[in-house]
C-alpha cells in the first residue's frame, strides 16, 4: 500500500510540474510574440493579423493557470492578522473552512466554465478562425487542478512547492 501513495505521489508531482510549467511557457510565449509585435511593427511596419488573439489567448490561460497555482501555494488573499485575534478553536476551523472554499470554487469553476466552453464552441475568433472555446476551455481545467489542491489542503497537507522563494513579511 506504501507503494502505491508513493506512485500516487509521483504522479501527482509530475502533474502539477507540467501545469506550472504550461503557466510559464504561455507567459514567455506570450512575451515573445508582443516583442515580434512590437518589433515588426516598428521597423517593418507590419503586424501579424494572429498576434493580438494569441497574445489574449495566452494571457487568458496563464492568468487562469496562475489562480491554480496561488491557490496551491496559499497566494490567495490571507486575513492572517484578523484570524490571530480569533481563539483557537476559530483558528482551526478557519483552517478547514478556507481549503473546503478553495474547492468549492474549483467546482464552480469545472461547472460553470464546461458549460460556458460548450456554449462559445459554435463562435470563431476572427483571425485564427479557432473557436472561441479554446479561450475558456481553460476554466474547467483551473476548476478540477483548484479541487485537487483544496481536496489535499483539506486533509492538512501543505501544497506550497516553492517555499524557498517566500520572502519574509515584517508584522
Amino acid at each position: 500500500m506504501r507503494q502505491f501513495w508513493k506512485g500516487l505521489r509521483r504522479l501527482a508531482l509530475w502533474f502539477d510540474t507540467l501545469f506550472e510549467t504550461l503557466a510559464v511557457s504561455a507567459l514567455t510565449l506570450m512575451t515573445l510574440i508582443v516583442t515580434i509585435q512590437v518589433i515588426t511593427r516598428k521597423v517593418f511596419n507590419f503586424v501579424f493579423m494572429w498576434s493580438e488573439e494569441i497574445t489574449l489567448l495566452l494571457l487568458i490561460w496563464s492568468g487562469f493557470m496562475g489562480v491554480a497555482v496561488g491557490f496551491r501555494d496559499h497566494l490567495h488573499i490571507a486575513m492572517g492578522s484578523f484570524a490571530k485575534i480569533l481563539p483557537k478553536p476559530l483558528q482551526r476551523a478557519l483552517d478547514k473552512i478556507i481549503p473546503f472554499s478553495v474547492f468549492l470554487f474549483g467546482l464552480f469553476l469545472v461547472k460553470y466554465g464546461t458549460e460556458f466552453t460548450i456554449l462559445m464552441h459554435a463562435n470563431k475568433l476572427p483571425a485564427t478562425e479557432m473557436p472561441v472555446s479554446v479561450q475558456y476551455g481553460i476554466m474547467p481545467i483551473t476548476g478540477v487542478m483548484t479541487c485537487i489542491y483544496g481536496l489535499i489542503q483539506l486533509a492538512g497537507i501543505n501544497t506550497a512547492r516553492h517555499l524557498e522563494l517566500e520572502e519574509e513579511i515584517p508584522e
